[in-house]
This record gives structure tokens, C-alpha cells and sequence, in this order.
């Protein structure tokens, strides 16, 4: 057996149904504000794509992917992140497709973190998502955790990193926006992060998968390519960004994303794969051409939960600390309480399932950031989300 394997947490939902085992929910249809599952409907021009792509099924699919899924990807990151130089990606070289972005963010780390380097930390927010952990464990690296809070946006504290910090660390997970704050990074840290991770060589692994769940149609957040393209030199060097259709589409089934960024990352990584055993369904890879080619329906995704965000401030604004983030489907609300003791309340008074947020979150530096939080996961129907705040609003 893997010795690394006996260093691994138990999931969050793991800790929460032993938290809660005992509970008996109030006598209320459930709602699980919890887990984040979308559970809107899938786009329904994409099942004609898939029915007439059935064939596909018979046939071994290539690890790189297909050639048009690439271009189809490329062109969305084209629209989306490099408007200053829309033709610095060249879809053979920056892209891989992956079998969604959970997958790939564990194997990245398996291909391309080396045990034999004296700099062997990986660092990763805190609050984080587990599979960042997870991976390092696995890999062997030293975990360093960098905490999150209110003072700092719940970012990092990128300013308090010295040089000799830098030297320890060999590979550097963001998650912009956040899970679970939803708070973004801005072009200039991001191309912060990218100066200090070229001098130390350092790899920038950017989870953005909340990217295109944003409030304001004018201001999308930033994302590390869209920092690159500000940068005279290297382009995408030391940067890999990651993004999924699970969000962004309401497609977690389909497991559909990609990795893009520095060439020789990706030749690496390709290497990994080809063994690794996990190439695309060619189906699932004709439907994913379909879902990056449009936006409408991205568009009206963000307006079903723009409209959920505005009914729990308007429900709830005077009873909970609602901070609407600038993307994402979560809430994050700092409670300064006991947040096993809220999760087991919400449950037993008004069968609402939600996340303490010190499971989401490591001891580091003295405390664990996540303490007194809970993560609501809108992505119940609206319908839904307005019972559940209507049952909160008779028990806070």
C-alpha cells in the first residue's frame, strides 16, 4: 500500500453525515444547501448533439482529444481571456482536454510535482478543496496552507510571502474565484504571482471552474491566462489554468473540462495521460464543442442564480452576514459561533443540510479559518432557496 495514502482527511461529507447521524431533520421536505452539485437543467440542445454522436461510442477516444474540441476551446478562451492577443494560443500545444477538472487537478500533480527537488512544498488556500490535498499527500509534498479570512478578502496573503518562502515552494494552487468565499484575484496579483513564480520556478495551477458564474455581466473576474496576455515575455509559462463544463453548463455528469497554459506542461502532462487511462468519450466530446461555442445559455444560468442571490439579501439580509461574491454559487457567511453546532440546528429545526466550514479547512498559523463559517450551496431551485430562507427566518 501507498504509505501516503493512510495521510489523507476524510472528506467534508463524510464528517458531516457522522456530525449529523444522529439528528432527526424537522418533519420539512429536505434541501440541501451542502453539496455543490448544480441542479439546473442541463442545456436541451445538447442532448440532440449527443443522440447523433451515439456512434461514437464504439470507438476508443484519443487522450489528446479531438481536434475540433480543442479549437472549440481555444476559441472560447480566445473570447473570454486574451483579447489584447487572441492568436498567442495555438490549440495543439495549450490545451488538453480532461475528464473534468477534479480528475485532472489530482493527476497534475502526480505528473509533474518531483520528490527530488530540495523545494517539495505545494501550498494551497485555506479554506481549500480537498482534492488540492489530497493530490500533495499522494505526491509526497510538504502541504503548506495559506489562510484565508475576511481581512485579506479571503485570498491569500500573497505580500506576506518572502523570498525564502518562495524557494520552499515547488507548485502554487489558486482558485479564483474561490471556493468556498467566491472572492476573486485581480490581473495585477495574478501577474504578481506569475513574476514571483518565474523567478523561483514555481507552478501557478489556477482552479477556475467558477469563472462563469459572475453578478455583473460587465465585470467577469480575471483569470491567470487573461494575465499572461498583459506580459511581454514567456507567455503562458509556469501557468496552467483549469475549467469546467459542470458549472458553467450545468454538465457535472458529462465530465468535461480542460487544462490550458505553458506548452511543455502540457506535452508532460499529455505523457502522464496517455498511460493514466482517461480519455474523453468522443460523444461527450461532441457535446462539449456545442456547450463552449455558446454562451446563451451561460447567460441565463448566471440569471437563475443572480436571482437566487438577490432573494436570500432581501429575505435574509437582517438575519444572516450575507456577503454577495463577486462569482460563484456559494455563501460563505461568518456566523462567530460553533459551526458543527449550526449545521446539527439547521437540520433538526428546519431540515436544511449545509456545510460547517471547518471542514473545508486546515489548522494553520493558530487557527482554522473556517471556524464559525457555513458554505451554502445555492443550487436548489429558487423555489426552493426562498422555503429554505423563509424556514431560517422563524428559527434566527
Amino acid at each position: 500500500m501507498n504509505p501516503n495514502l493512510a495521510k489523507l482527511n476524510p472528506y467534508p461529507f463524510e464528517k458531516l453525515r457522522t456530525l449529523t447521524q444522529d439528528v432527526t431533520p424537522a418533519a420539512l421536505p429536505p434541501i440541501a444547501w451542502s453539496i455543490g452539485e448544480p441542479k439546473h437543467d442541463a442545456p436541451a440542445f445538447l442532448q440532440e448533439v449527443l443522440l447523433a454522436n451515439m456512434g461514437g461510442y464504439s470507438q476508443y477516444p484519443a487522450t489528446a482529444g479531438l481536434g475540433e474540441l480543442k479549437e472549440a476551446i481555444s476559441d472560447w478562451i480566445r473570447r473570454r481571456f486574451l483579447a489584447q492577443h487572441p492568436d498567442a494560443i495555438r490549440p495543439e500545444e495549450h490545451v488538453l482536454p480532461v475528464t473534468g477538472t477534479r480528475e485532472a487537478l489530482f493527476s497534475v500533480v502526480q505528473a509533474l510535482f518531483d520528490p527530488s527537488r530540495a523545494d517539495r512544498e505545494i501550498w494551497m488556500p485555506n479554506p481549500f478543496y480537498q482534492i488540492y490535498e489530497g493530490a500533495a499527500l499522494l505526491a509526497g509534498a510538504d502541504v503548506r496552507f495559506l489562510n484565508c479570512t475576511a481581512e485579506t478578502d479571503y485570498q491569500p496573503d500573497y505580500d506576506a510571502l518572502t523570498d525564502a518562502d518562495w524557494e520552499r515552494c515547488q507548485i502554487l494552487f489558486l482558485c479564483t474565484p474561490g471556493n468556498p468565499s467566491g472572492s476573486t484575484l485581480s490581473v495585477s496579483r495574478l501577474q504578481q504571482l506569475i513574476h514571483k513564480a518565474r523567478q523561483h520556478n514555481v507552478l501557478l495551477i489556477s482552479d477556475e471552474c467558477y469563472s462563469e458564474l459572475y453578478r455583473d455581466e460587465d465585470q467577469p473576474p480575471a483569470g491567470l491566462l487573461q494575465a499572461c496576455d498583459g506580459l511581454p515575455d514567456d507567455h503562458f509559462s509556469h501557468c496552467l489554468v483549469f475549467h469546467s463544463l459542470s458549472k458553467r453548463s450545468n454538465l457535472p455528469g458529462l465530465r468535461s473540462g480542460f487544462v490550458a497554459g505553458d506548452a511543455e506542461r502540457i506535452r508532460q502532462f499529455l505523457t502522464y495521460r496517455t498511460y493514466h487511462g482517461c480519455a474523453m468519450p468522443i460523444p461527450h466530446q461532441q457535446v462539449s464543442i456545442a456547450a463552449w461555442r455558446d454562451e446563451e445559455h451561460v447567460i441565463a444560468n448566471r440569471k437563475l442564480y443572480n436571482e437566487k442571490y438577490q432573494m436570500m439579501q432581501t429575505e435574509l439580509g437582517q438575519h444572516l452576514p450575507i456577503r454577495i461574491p463577486q462569482a460563484s454559487f456559494y455563501l460563505w457567511p461568518d456566523l462567530q459561533t460553533d459551526d458543527e453546532a449550526v449545521a446539527k440546528q439547521w437540520l433538526e429545526a428546519a431540515n436544511i443540510r449545509v456545510l460547517p466550514g471547518q471542514y473545508l479547512s486546515r489548522q494553520s498559523q493558530g487557527i482554522n479559518p473556517g471556524y464559525g463559517h457555513v458554505r451554502i450551496a445555492l443550487v436548489a431551485t429558487l423555489d426552493e432557496c426562498f422555503e429554505a430562507a423563509t424556514r431560517l427566518r422563524s428559527i434566527l
